[in-house]
This record gives structure tokens, sequence and C-alpha cells, in this order.
């Protein structure tokens, strides 16, 4: 079963239990995955599984924008909505990595590149980003690479 049958079935589930908030969480993310496949031209075939994973984290980056403006704004009760929705949303994503795990990959960047400068910036983070796609926040990545570069 692909990432998006699962969505789908999880998203009928939701329907027939009355779970309203699932229901429209997964609605929006359903809406997202058709748009990616309108906009990428894959409506007959269809998003890989790689390709879904995209849409998603774009989904949780959206909402923790959204929680950190709201709770900024004074505004607890949308925020509190923007959490439950986010929780709807991570069990769909890959495990994500650990500080460790991320250290350990920034690191092997660093030793594939020799010796880098804070104008590299983009370069290893391109790099970086490239082996943990998907399983790590990219803010998390930029800290530890900013960190080592400083060093």
């Amino acid at each position: 079963m692909t990432l998006k049958e699962k969505i789908t079935s999880d998203l009928k589930d939701a329907m027939k239990s009355g779970d309203t908030l699932r229901r429209d969480t997964l609605r929006l993310i359903d809406s997202a995955i058709k748009n990616s496949e309108i906009e990428k031209n894959k409506r007959q075939e269809g998003l890989s599984d790689e390709e879904v994973l995209e849409v998603m984290a774009r989904a949780v980056k959206q909402r923790q924008d959204s929680i950190r403006q709201f709770e900024e704004g004074g505004r607890p009760d949308l925020a509190e909505k923007e959490k439950v929705e986010l929780e709807i949303i991570v069990p769909y994503l890959p495990a994500q990595l650990s500080q460790q795990e991320i250290e350990l990959i920034v690191d092997e960047v660093f030793a594939t590149f020799g010796a880098a400068t804070v104008a590299d910036l983009g370069k290893i983070m391109g790099q970086a980003m490239a082996r943990v796609k998907g399983k790590a926040d990219g803010n998390i990545v930029r800290e530890i690479v900013k960190s080592k570069l400083e060093k």
C-alpha cells in the first residue's frame, strides 16, 4: 500500500467514525497531494511515496510556522488546533533522526568537503539535506552546520 493509499484509507475511516478534525486534516493533505500531482503533470500515474513525503513535510512545516505565529500573536486557541493537526500528520512521516545521527551525517559531509568556511554553508547544507531528506528538520540541520562552521 502506497502512502497516498494509506492516507485515503485513513480518510475514509475518519469519515465513517465521525472524527471531524482527523477527516478535515486528511482532506487538506489529500488536496495538497492532488494539487502537487497537477503541478507536476502526474495526475494519471500519481506521485511516488517520496514526492508524497515532500508534500507531507511541507504541511508539517506550515503547521509549525502557524503554531509559532499564533502563540506570538496571543491566539492559543488557534495554536492548539494546529498542534492537533500536526499530531495527525506526523505519524505518516518517517522516523526523525536524533541530534547525534544528524551530527554524524554532517560530519561525513564535512569529511568529503574538506576544510569549509561560512561561505560554504549553502553547499554543505545541500549535501546534508540530500542525505537526511524527510528524516530531519532543515532548521536543526542548519544549526548543526553553522555551529561546526563557526569552530
